[in-house]
Formats: C-alpha cells, structure tokens, sequence
C-alpha cells in the first residue's frame, strides 16, 4: 500500500501505456484488488440493513415509513429487525420512499 501511495502522485490519467510507474501501479493495484475479494469480502446488505440505514440517513422514523407507505409501525420494526421481508409491492414503496436501488434491494 505504501507503494501505491507512492505511486498515485506520479501517474496521471495521461500517461502513457508503457510508462513503468504506470504499469507498476496497475499492477499493485490488481493484487490489492484480489487480495481484498479473497480475505475481505464485501457482503450484500441485508434488506433489514438497507432499510435501517436508510430511515438513519433520510432521519425518518419507523412510524413515518409506515404511514408514508401504508403499513402498520409494527410491520416496519419487523422488515428493520429482519423477522420479515416485504412483498414486492411493499419493497417497491420501500424503494421509493427510501431512495433505495431496487437492485440492492433484490440482492442483485
């Protein structure tokens, strides 16, 4: 990592395909980018945790999803805490109430 740090300030978006500070760069680059997918994978949230962070984010309470969406508070706490997952037609008005991807609320 300190050779890349190294390295950042030296190449530019510029440079040119066979420059050696260029290539090494990109060469470190890829090993960390491997390195990383084989001892720290980056998980998929949940759709309880997509939901958590964004009511933290948008400082929305669970009461104010519910009503903005039409479900009971009671049935929010369960999507938050994981005991349930939302119907489609319910991940959708998450999604839009939410600024939530669809994507990542599918798992995709």
């Amino acid at each position: 990592m300190a050779k890349i740090e190294e390295l950042l300030p030296m190449v530019s978006d510029e440079a040119s395909a066979d420059d050696k500070d260029a290539i090494e760069l990109s060469i470190l680059s890829d090993v960390v980018i491997e390195y990383e997918k084989e001892h720290f994978p980056i998980e998929k949230p949940t759709i309880a945790q997509l939901v958590e962070l964004a009511l933290e984010e948008k400082q929305m309470t669970q009461k104010e999803l519910a009503e903005e969406i039409g479900v009971s508070p009671s049935r929010i706490s369960d999507y938050v805490n994981g005991r349930a997952e939302p119907t489609l037609k319910i991940a959708s008005s998450l999604c839009k109430a939410l600024d939530i991807q669809p994507s990542a609320m599918l798992g995709l």
